[in-house]
């Protein structure tokens, strides 16, 4: 029986293909033609049915059928002025019939499919017809396509599209252990032999490729070739996990192809020589440097051409600039035939030895080095249609994908630098391993950015390098999914599998994953199926873990001569012209092997810096410190700016609240909180024509509830950024700030990747809790802390961790400031030479801040937040900057600054200009605190308790409390833990010459900073001659622990209490004090953590 819906949706065809009819005329085309016919054919079919089966009411019956089988076969002969086909179908009993004569029942039918028209000419000609025999209706059954046949037809195609890639011949070794679906068999559906050459037709509308409408009837046998040819020879296409149908129809529309396209000669010629470059690159280098790691790109040869031919068709699509980041595999072939870097400089690294200057440059900054096979570099190249591309290859650690966001905050970058809002003029490339592309968790947090609104990039393209082994590890053994690349579907990314050997595949399926790049703006994945020639390394020896795959790999052609090999068999390109390409790379290589023996490098190739940081400085080069005051108008302009809200926005209440204290503060200048002077920053900067962009979880509002950047209207829920209004005519996007996915590692990359573009940018990358950096830890260790140093690239990138005990426990009370100090690359024990007649400036200490490797600093003050981010624009070279961002300090009684202190007058006697205070004096004692470098004496003063962060105010509250303000405790803080401030410690142990020194933390002797700072206080106490006893400076604060804190909230009380009282304790000396320790038996209940 026939389903209801079934036929309605045919006779709906049959009506639809009765209209192209008449609207074309004797004029249709074939295609057409045989699309109504093929409605017809269905139609007339004998079927099975009962009285119950209707269509809008009206019973169906054969001959019913056969009278609506009739209209549009006489609109044919009408329309065509042709006859029809012999319809092949017919009544049950296998005779002829003649076209019965129209009833009322008919017409109404035929009215309800807009048949009418077609109706009145069958009454007209009937006779006509009767006697051409046109419309008989004679029973064929072997001829016959059932509905049936025809929903198993188009589930075979489904089959292809959906799974026929497991059927792809991928590997080229030959040792796939996949196994294809049964579906992709006709016999699965039913079908058999006799069925093969049988015409089929399987049009649906709105499709493309097999299933278009536009398609010819073809026997099943072609149709089974077609899928076979399309679906599982070297490319295994992925894409019907993609839920856009539209999406899937293009991708359709140019994978099912009638006639599969092929290369002419010339693209034969140019994919031999590029091949014939990346392969004889690696023979050449395995000649010359028998014994040497390079981490060779053998097996995997064809992902040159594939890229530079990706790059050709991008630059033809509009792309302008390519920024690409891989790991170290293959990436010395990357830089040479794809980047170009020069061949004699790459040759001339294979030497171990530093960079050799030329003569006159041997003063030129050349950092620490790196590993060749981790380098980066960047040039501009020609492409083949003469179009001029900027390519950019970023220096990568050996920790596999933790470049990848990065390389996508420098796209970003550049994207909002070019006014590239459609995101077609940049393009991010990254290049994977399978094994790191299935393991690392940092592969979908970089995925995820896809369609985030201020992380995407417009979509980028990722490379697999399928080695089908991970080191030593089998593939079995390190996912749990069919491909390495099935991390990809989540994010509906079309992936494209190809066999490594079939360069001209690879080629083919690279032009097609740029043209879906620029037209939709969305990741797309090239999994390059291919081996890894040797070991992990050129010395190590695979066939120990993998024995039968490296017995198959030493007897396996290489792809080149694979391709070589086509060629002659095809005879398109002579063996005279492959002899004259591999003639002529070799020439090359040799030429610059002999230049390598004398090269030298001028200081202005030096891959230093890019364009847009022309006039930064390098480490060895003095930059003067600027000042970073602001004129008080301006202040209170850029205040009133930002804090006086507009009238059409209703805010929540208590945010109206705020706004209006800040404006306050503005207005009295005094009572400047932490909020307000970071707004401050944010908006001079960006008056002075900087980019703001501050980045990570929940920063809009602040985790702690306290900045409220942007503003939400409680009716309609509209967004207004205060700070995007800054003054007339500034840029989209100049003022970013964006709440994040929840990720450290993602998006702390992204930002520094964003951050190293352009140096007139404030990059900020705020953690929720300080303890949450953990999760990035690669970032810290592998690219801030030595990035410089390694690969020669500065960042200003700023990282904010909020920090401080509050009797919150363990979890989110430190951000592990020890960590990042013991990441500082100071000398503790050598106090920087001190220029005294550059002191009042503050140039004294000449290169000391440019020489380290970043800053940490801790501040107190809403004025000393205000001056150290916009220290961090202001000055000719970049550092970043570890910001340790205090929690209860945000809304502190005493934590205001009066505006007076962000003013560029200075109040201190003979200081020229305001600026950051790396050491604030203490607030008690001789007043006003001489900043001289030789301060008048304050011998009184029997203890100087140094200190950072939020202890600094628990210190003076309880001085105050207990009466000790008389002059005989002085508190000290220390705002910059590195570089230390060695020359501001010893202008206060000049200041008190009677003072014993006493470091007060919170955090437990193993952590804080108390091991970065007692040997350099030891060093300047030795350095002003003062007695060291044992080496060692006194310690206030809680004993050694695992935890960082306790969970108990009456603990936390007790030993806060306990090492504020110790560090103020005159009664007794410091000199060998112990840590203070922990009660022995706790009593508390457990505390409920808030978050």
């Amino acid at each position: 029986m026939l389903a209801s819906p079934g036929m309605h949706a045919a006779l709906a065809r049959m009506a639809a293909a009765s209209r192209s009819m008449a609207a074309h005329g004797s004029s249709a085309t074939p295609a057409a033609a045989s699309s109504a016919w093929q409605c017809i054919d269905v139609m007339a079919r004998p079927v099975t049915m009962t009285a119950s089966d209707t269509i809008q009411g009206i019973q169906l019956r054969p001959p019913k059928l056969r009278r609506i089988t009739t209209c549009v076969a006489a609109r044919w002969a009408v329309d065509s002025g042709t006859p029809p086909p012999r319809l092949p179908a017919g009544p049950p009993d296998g005779g002829d019939e003649p076209p019965p004569a129209t009833s009322s029942s008919s017409r109404r039918f035929a009215a309800q499919f807009n048949l009418t028209d077609a109706m009145v000419q069958v009454e007209s000609q009937s006779a006509a017809l009767a006697d051409e025999g046109a419309a008989r209706l004679i029973l064929k059954p072997h001829m016959a396509q059932s509905i049936q046949e025809s929903m198993k037809l188009i589930q075979l195609v489904r089959a292809y599209q959906t799974v026929g890639h497991f059927a792809a011949a991928l590997d080229p070794l030959g040792m796939d252990a996949r196994q294809p679906s049964p579906t992709l068999d006709p016999t699965y559906y039913g079908f058999t032999e006799a069925d093969m050459d049988r015409q089929f037709y399987i049009g649906i509308w709105s499709q493309q490729g097999f299933l278009t409408e536009s398609r010819p009837v073809r026997t099943l046998r072609e149709l089974h070739a077609m899928l076979r040819a399309t679906y599982c020879s070297t490319v295994g296409y992925e894409y019907m996990h993609i839920q856009d149908p539209l999406r899937r129809t293009w991708l359709q529309q140019r994978i099912e192809l009638p006639t599969p396209p092929q290369p002419t000669q010339e693209e034969q010629l140019l994919l031999l020589d590029r091949l014939s470059w990346s392969s004889m690159f690696e023979t050449f280098l395995a000649e010359k440097f028998k014994a040497t790691k390079r981490f060779g790109l053998e097996g995997g040869e064809a992902l040159i051409p594939g890229m530079t031919h990706l790059i050709d068709t991008a630059a033809d699509l509009g792309v302008e600039s390519v920024v690409m980041g891989m790991p170290h595999r293959g990436r010395l072939n990357v830089l040479a035939n794809v980047v170009r870097k020069p061949l004699v400089q790459i040759f001339s690294e294979f030497s171990g030895k530093p960079i050799a200057m030329a003569e006159g440059d041997d003063d030129a900054y050349v950092g620490s080095g790196d590993v060749k096979y981790h380098l980066g570099t960047s040039c501009v190249r020609p492409t083949v249609s003469g179009r001029m591309v900027s390519l950019s290859l970023l220096a990568n650690p050996s920790h596999l994908e933790a470049i990848n966001t990065v390389v996508l905050g420098k796209a970003r970058a550049k994207q909002f630098y070019g006014g590239d809002r459609a995101r077609k003029r940049v393009l991010p490339i990254l290049i994977h391993g399978d094994g790191a592309f299935a393991g690392e968790g940092i592969v979908y947090e970089t995925l995820d950015m896809t369609a985030l609104t201020n992380y995407t990039v417009g979509g980028t393209v990722h490379f697999v390098l399928n080695n089908q082994i991970a080191f030593t590890t089998d593939p079995k053994e390190s996912r749990s999914s069919p491909y390495c690349t099935d991390v990809a579907r989540s994010l509906n990314a079309p992936i494209f599998h190809v066999n490594g050997d079939d360069a001209e595949a690879v080629v083919r399926v690279c032009a097609l994953a740029m043209e879906w790049r620029q037209t939709f703006h969305t990741d797309v994945v090239i999994d390059v199926v291919c081996y890894r020639r040797h070991g992990h390394n050129e010395n190590d020896e695979p066939a120990y873990t993998q024995p039968l795959m490296y017995k198959n790999i030493r007897s396996h052609a290489s792809p080149l001569h694979v391709y070589m090999h086509k060629l002659a068999k095809e005879g398109s390109v002579s063996q005279a012209q492959i002899d004259a390409t591999a003639g002529a790379v070799r020439g090359a290589l040799e030429a610059a092997w002999t230049a390598a023996e004398t090269f030298c490098l001028p200081a202005d190739e030096l891959d230093w810096l890019s364009n847009n940081w022309q006039g930064f400085n390098t480490p060895l080069q003095l930059s003067p410190v600027q000042n970073t005051g602001v004129p008080m108008d301006a202040l209170k302009t850029v205040g009133r700016k930002i804090n006086v809200l507009p009238c059409d926005i209703k805010v929540h209440k208590h945010v109206s609240q705020m706004y209006a204290a800040r404006l306050q503060s503005i207005e009295s200048g005094e009572g400047i909180d932490w909020a307000c002077a970071e707004a401050l920053a944010f908006a001079t900067l960006l008056s002075e024509g900087n980019h703001v962009r501050l980045s990570g979880q929940d920063v809009e509002r602040g985790t702690f509830n306290h900045r409220h950047a942007v503003l939400h209207d409680q009716d309609n829920g509209r967004r207004y950024t205060p700070l995007e209004q800054v003054y007339p005519g500034q840029l989209p996007g100049q003022f970013t700030v964006c709440n994040s996915s929840l990720s450290e590692f993602g998006v702390l990359g992204f930002e520094l990747g964003y951050s190293m573009e352009n140096p007139d940018c404030l990059a900020i990358w705020e953690a929720q809790f300080g303890d949450f950096a953990n999760c990035a830890q690669v970032i810290f260790d592998q690219f801030l802390s030595s990035g410089e140093s390694k690969w020669l690239r500065q960042t200003g990138l700023v990282v904010m961790l909020p920090h401080g005990y509050d009797g919150q426990g363990p979890e989110h009370s430190s951000a592990r400031i020890e960590r990042f100090l013991q990441m500082c690359d100071e000398d503790p024990y050598d106090v920087p030479e001190v220029d005294f007649d550059k002191w009042f400036d503050g140039n004294q200490n000449g290169c000391q801040l440019q020489s380290t490797n970043w800053q940490v600093v801790n501040c107190t003050t809403p004025a000393n937040y205000f001056h150290v981010l916009r220290r961090q624009v202001r000055r000719q070279f970049r550092k970043p900057l570890i910001l340790f961002s205090p929690k209860n300090l945000l809304r502190h009684a005493r934590c205001k600054s009066p505006l007076r202190e962000l003013d560029d007058v200075p109040e201190d006697v003979g200081i020229v200009g305001v600026r950051f205070k790396r050491l604030i004096p203490d607030d008690s004692g001789l007043q006003p605190k001489s900043r001289a470098p030789f301060p008048p004496v304050e011998p009184d003063v029997r203890r100087m308790v140094l200190c950072s962060g939020k202890v600094f105010y628990s210190l003076q509250q309880q001085r105050r409390v207990a009466g000790l303000d008389a002059g005989q405790i002085a508190i000290v803080r220390l705002e910059q833990l590195s570089p230390f401030p060695f020359d501001l410690v010893c202008r206060e142990l000049r200041r008190y010459p009677n003072a014993e020194v006493v470091w007060c933390q919170e955090e437990p002797m193993n952590m804080g900073a108390y091991h970065h700072v007692q040997p350099r206080v030891v060093t300047c106490l030795e350095h002003e001659g003062r007695a060291t006893p044992g080496g060692h400076i006194a310690y206030s604060g809680r004993p050694p622990s695992a935890a960082i804190a306790t969970g108990f909230a009456e603990v936390y009380k007790q030993e806060q209490n306990d090492l504020i009282s110790a560090a103020l304790d005159l009664s007794a000396p410091l000199l060998l004090r112990k840590p203070l320790r922990r009660p022995a038996v706790i009593t508390q209940q457990p505390m409920v953590y808030e978050y």
